[in-house]
């Protein structure tokens, strides 16, 4: 339990950074995409008997480069190419998951398995944190303006392509650390509902990384402890706290809106 709550307040930290920038990007899916695109790296990481955070990211990788070479030499747009890459990838994932399903279950790669984490798999999520919250505040004014207008960015002299598939590496790498604790399915929630649930109830950026932060590790800890007495899967239970708290958030969202055209 004590692992499974560190772990689980790591990946829910680091998440909750990178959702921000997701949500306001409006690349929300590309993290669903990505979650799935992992798949196939994983299982072929464990046929060649390397580790499956060296499959996971190189499959994320080769997935965010073949959709940015497909969206730049062709007329299709980007929503259409994420859709035939990430899904062929979790359909090439699949499929080599029912050949070898009979020798091991993969089962916790796409559910999680929380309370099975080591001291080595606290220690890699806890260095792709730290990594990825470096380059976040190293960065943050730079990816904020990549987010809002790549135009301007580009104006400014910002390297625009590094910054989008630098990102778009940080994304693959979080889940890669969120893989063991959350799964592939559940790291979508993850990446997804502590930045909405901040851009209902923030004005400024930077109060929007704070309450996603407080949000992610508190619901992260509270859905680990209240597992134990509800008999459920602690990554489940996470989830669901989350979505009930942007339940929470957008009622008063709600609320203060219509009390200020009141007043108005």
């Amino acid at each position: 339990m004590v692992n499974a709550m560190w772990v689980s307040a790591l990946v829910g930290g680091v998440c909750a950074f990178l959702s921000c920038y997701l949500m306001l990007k409006g690349w929300s899916l590309i993290g669903d995409a990505l979650s799935h695109a992992v798949f196939p790296g994983v299982v072929i990481a464990y046929i060649a008997g390397l580790p499956h955070a060296v499959g996971a990211f190189a499959a994320g990788m080769a997935s965010a480069l073949a959709t940015g070479f497909l969206r730049d030499n062709s007329r299709i747009k980007q929503d259409t190419v994420m859709g035939v890459v990430f899904s062929g990838m979790f359909g090439l994932g699949l499929v080599l998951y029912v050949k070898i399903r009979s020798e091991v279950h993969l089962d916790h790669i796409l559910f999680g398995d929380m309370l099975g984490v080591s001291g080595q798999d606290i220690a890699l999520t806890g260095a792709i944190a730290a990594l990825t919250a470096g380059i976040i505040g190293l960065k943050w004014k730079d990816l904020l303006l990549h987010a809002f207008d790549p135009a301007q960015a580009r104006a400014c002299g910002l390297p625009v392509g590094l910054m989008h598939y630098g990102l778009l590496a940080l994304i693959s790498l979080t889940i890669v650390g969120a893989l063991q604790a959350a799964g592939i399915i559940l790291s979508v929630a993850m990446l997804i509902a502590p930045g909405a649930i901040a851009f209902l109830v923030s004005r400024r950026f930077s109060s929007m990384l704070a309450v996603a932060m407080a949000i992610a590790v508190a619901t992260s800890f509270s859905g680990v402890y209240l597992s134990f007495f509800l008999d459920s899967a602690p990554a489940p239970t996470i989830v669901l706290l989350m979505a009930l708290a942007f339940v929470v958030a957008f009622v008063l969202a709600v609320r203060r809106t219509a009390k200020a055209e009141a007043t108005a």
